[in-house]
């Protein structure tokens, strides 16, 4: 099997940080896909992009086991204006079509807030591609991308 190449792992290279890449195709649940990469399903990051305003958009990193909290999130912004764009815009912005988005390698720097629950721990993103992920240190991925960490999740 060939190497992944994806903008994202040219852009975790050029980081200069320590990960691995793994593919294993389709999967049937969030536990298979963690079973596959080597990490527990919390570890396993979920990359959703929120809309703040019409052309300012945001990562949100959280892990397999938790719930996006809408509420959470807006306190931690300070607005009550946010939405998610549909598939499209979010491959515009980003550069990824869903269930490949990473903060790695997208088409311009966006502001990144990560759940408070990932700091110190080895987890693994999308890779750019279906079937595909990309592990790395989470502190890596904070001190990177300027990351905010907050507590923007409930139990799922």
């Amino acid at each position: 099997m060939s190497e992944l190449e994806t903008p994202a792992v040219a852009a975790a290279r050029a980081a200069g940080i320590d990960f691995t890449t793994t593919r294993h195709g389709r999967v049937g649940s969030l536990e298979e896909a963690a079973a596959a990469r080597g990490v527990e399903p919390r570890d396993l990051i979920k990359t959703l992009v929120v809309r703040r305003a019409a052309d300012e958009h945001l990562l949100v990193l959280v892990g397999g086991d938790r719930r996006f909290s809408w509420p959470k999130l807006r306190a931690e912004l300070g607005t009550n204006r946010l939405s998610m764009p549909d598939a499209a815009e979010a491959q515009r912005v980003t550069g990824y079509e869903r269930g490949t988005i990473t903060p790695f390698g997208t088409v311009r720097p966006l502001e990144v807030v990560a759940d408070a629950n990932i700091a110190g721990r080895t987890i693994s993103l999308g890779a750019g591609a279906h079937g595909a992920g990309l592990t790395v240190a989470a502190d890596d991925v904070v001190r990177l991308f300027g990351a905010r960490l907050a507590d923007i999740s409930d139990t799922a």
